[in-house]
């Protein structure tokens, strides 16, 4: 099977072209367990497979490292833009793909006949509880404790989803964050019944922060898309932002923009391949 590893500010996924590369649906989570093994297999935080659809002009099939499907990712999703762009799958530079039901608009940026930046057109952010989900007495959770009883302490967490859940946590350090230790408890913390990813988010001015993350099914990762999205949404429903925010992850920088009068999110971000490649 061809597959091409693919990294989006070093969010990194083998990526396979479902219009030639055929493999089961039973049997792909343990295929991406094993691909993204970064001792035995390839080395990745998941797999793609870019695949026809009837509803939009590609489909994004997510899977974590774990086997486990996501609805969305945003640094797949531009590498999703740049695989099909760059392969000759279309030569449109505006086109839609489509994640778990959901459409997203997508907007590439062509030097020297490849693409290098996307801009991607993440949809309206979900604010009510229910639908991230998340159990909360409120509407809406925004700055709302939440009691951690493996660390017998109290966090304050803002949750949005992108399409998937997020959990946002804002501290005054995160680089000497102990994540391995702390993700895992949010992500599986009984207020999440799909379990959720988890940013942990330091304010460094109106249009900055820093972020790292924990993703649900793999571990702290270079960077989240979606996350991005989600960290800039709570940042500035806790006034703590512009509209327009850079996100500084781990592994590069995402812009993020909430256009508030469309109630739209819209991500720029790079995408680049690594290398090609058959197993």
């Amino acid at each position: 099977m061809k597959f091409t590893k693919m990294q989006g500010a070093g969010n990194d996924y083998v990526y396979i072209n479902g219009f030639t590369e055929k493999i089961s649906q039973e049997d792909k989570p343990d295929w991406v367990r094993k691909v993204s093994d970064r001792h035995f297999g390839i080395g990745s935080d998941g797999a793609i497979f870019i695949n026809p659809s009837d509803e939009a002009d590609f489909e994004m099939e997510m899977y974590n490292a774990d086997g486990t499907r996501s609805e969305m990712c945003g640094n797949g999703m531009r590498c999703v833009g740049k695989f099909v762009y760059d392969k000759g799958l279309t030569d449109k530079t505006q086109f839609t793909v489509v994640s778990a039901g959901k459409i997203k608009y997508l907007d590439l940026t062509i030097e020297n006949g490849k693409a290098t930046q996307i801009k991607v057109n993440m949809g309206e952010p979900i604010l009510e509880a229910k639908q991230v989900p998340v159990v909360s007495e409120n509407e809406q959770v925004i700055d709302e404790p939440i009691f951690i009883p493996e660390l017998e302490k109290n966090y304050r967490m803002t949750c949005v989803s992108m399409g998937n859940p997020h959990a946002i946590v804002f501290m005054e350090d995160v680089k000497n964050l102990e994540i391995e230790k702390i993700g895992p408890y949010f992500e599986n913390h009984e207020r999440f019944p799909n379990r959720t990813n988890t940013e942990f988010v330091k304010v460094l001015d109106r249009n900055n922060v820093q972020m790292r993350v924990w993703e649900r099914g793999t571990g702290e990762t270079l960077a989240c898309g979606t996350g991005c999205c989600a960290t800039a949404v709570a940042c500035i429903l806790n006034g703590f932002t512009d509209d327009e925010v850079t996100v500084h992850v781990l592994g590069g920088k995402i812009k993020i923009f909430w256009n508030r009068e469309e109630n739209v999110v819209y991500m720029t971000g790079p995408a680049e391949t690594v290398f090609e490649g058959e197993i």
